[in-house]
């Protein structure tokens, strides 16, 4: 959708997209949260306490970039946070989704990122996929766990917690969720069947170029490349890095 849509279409596509997470299961009860940039000042999102299947277009609110309520009946989602610092962040980003698809989500419930070269598409169409470690929903220890990954990836996963992705639309952001969900399924066949097989560190990088020329040159992570030892244990999904602070570590 074109940063000239109207305010009516963007709140017809958080409805629209809301359904398909509740369809695919991405999401249950209430839980998860939408968002489009509206304009340098405001965002348009989801409320609090409603089912992302059975939204109106009414039901949304506009809020400013300090996360006050501009317009909207219904009240501002605790989660706004995570939102207004992905905005503040990354300018490019006009969409963002938050949602909880289960397997993905089961790889952040277990200490895991997804960050293994695995699937060429995933490493040409996402780069990687972190774990940023825990943080309590709505407050600022989730804001400072994020923030340090929010600049060079366009979906994290949350230790013990869910999902977040973004992207130039809302369309785009929602393509990426189903995507990390995609992958987080193949990455845990690949591993039940004990027999990984990561691309090399050339084909990453052959795969690298693709997404550089494809992001108009925009730089971002690359996956963990295998290296010399790699056992293919499950500990093999994981970032290299202090286990403690790193995203992707085992928890």
């Amino acid at each position: 959708m074109s940063a000239m849509a109207s305010d009516r279409q963007h709140r017809l596509a958080i409805v629209q997209f809301g359904r398909l997470l509740q369809q695919n299961r991405f999401v249950a009860a209430t839980d998860g949260n939408l968002s489009v940039r509206l304009d340098e000042t405001r965002l348009l999102a989801t409320p609090t306490c409603i089912s992302k299947g059975r939204m109106r277009a009414s039901d949304m609110v506009i809020v400013d970039m300090d996360g006050k309520r501009l317009a909207g009946r219904r009240t501002v989602s605790s989660e706004i946070g995570m939102h207004l610092l992905i905005y503040r962040l990354r300018p490019d980003v006009h969409g963002i989704v938050h949602a909880h698809p289960p397997t993905a989500t089961g790889f952040a419930a277990s200490g895991y990122d997804l960050n293994r070269p695995l699937v060429c598409e995933v490493v040409v169409g996402l780069g990687s996929i972190p774990l940023a470690r825990y943080g309590t929903p709505g407050t600022p220890e989730l804001t400072d766990a994020l923030a340090p990954l929010i600049p060079q990836h366009d979906a994290i996963l949350m230790a013990n917690h869910g999902v977040v992705t973004f992207g130039s639309s809302l369309e785009s952001a929602y393509m990426k969720m189903e995507t990390v969900e995609h992958f987080a399924r193949i990455a845990l066949v690949t591993h039940l069947l004990g027999n990984e097989q990561p691309l090399g560190e050339k084909e990453v990088e052959k795969l690298h170029e693709v997404r550089h020329r494809y992001n108009g040159g925009a730089t971002a992570a690359a996956p963990r490349r295998p290296v010399a030892g790699d056992d293919l244990q499950a500990g093999d999904l994981q970032t290299d890095g202090d286990p403690k602070e790193t995203a992707g570590s085992r928890r």
